[in-house]
């Protein structure tokens, strides 16, 4: 038995293992085809932190803003254009609300104001994002926590998006349901949680971290990995 079977067996539990090993297989044959293309991009995210502006880390936080229960897709090109009209920096609430319902996102009446509010807070006053950002730039979990207390519409889910997209944390867990099927699939969890309480997340989290240290497939790569698993290509 090989190292990483040896530490999936220890994971799973020996009445688990073999029923999720041949999915952990095509996992990893699909790491080893797919692994430059996800390290490119978690490239591109560390530039957003260490080249981009506030504008750059602001349009992150905007699309994250938009994720809960909307195509990630949907989201991030109803985003572009709201920076391409110059309303995200500029759009009043109608106006943001307006490109959001035009693009189906969900919910765009709470989103819309969640994306005003965020940009009163972090691009029209001081300190500005990047600034207040610093403060827990080394410690991701702790700076997952403030932007659930300093933001409004971001959850566990949404602010580990966003940490994750400026190329500050790798090492969290993005729990979206494309995910979470995923992590079913694979016998990471049981089943899907009908409801994600901060103590259920960090649980699943933990339990994803076990996970990539036994196949040996870096956190910061697996969420990826996963995306790209579902869709055919690597996004965000």
């Amino acid at each position: 038995m090989s190292g990483s079977q040896r530490d999936l067996r220890e994971f799973n539990g020996e009445s688990r293992e073999a029923t999720s090993e041949p999915h952990v297989k095509e996992l990893s044959v699909l790491y080893g085809k797919r692994r430059a293309e996800i390290e490119t991009r978690l490239v591109e995210f560390r530039d957003i932190w260490h080249r981009g502006t506030d504008e750059e880390l602001f349009f992150e936080l905007a699309f994250c803003l938009c994720t809960p229960q909307s195509s990630a897709l949907v989201c991030d090109k109803t985003v572009r254009e709201l920076r391409e009209r110059d309303l995200l920096h500029q759009g009043s609430h109608e106006e943001v609300l307006q490109v959001l319902k035009s693009h189906g996102v969900r919910f765009p009446e709470n989103k819309s104001r969640w994306i005003v509010q965020a940009r009163r807070k972090f691009l029209t006053s001081e300190p500005s994002l990047r600034r207040q950002l610093e403060e827990l730039a080394d410690e991701p979990s702790a700076l997952r926590d403030w932007l659930q207390q300093e933001v409004l519409g971001l959850g566990l889910k949404e602010a580990s998006h966003f940490i994750r997209n400026i190329g500050l944390g790798e090492e969290l867990a993005i729990l979206d349901r494309h995910i979470l099927n995923n992590l079913v699939r694979l016998g990471i969890i049981e089943s899907i949680p009908k409801s994600l309480s901060r103590t259920r997340y960090l649980e699943i989290e933990k339990r994803m971290w076990d996970f990539c240290r036994a196949v040996g497939i870096p956190m910061g790569h697996m969420d990826l990995l996963l995306w790209a698993r579902q869709t055919g290509f690597v996004f965000k």
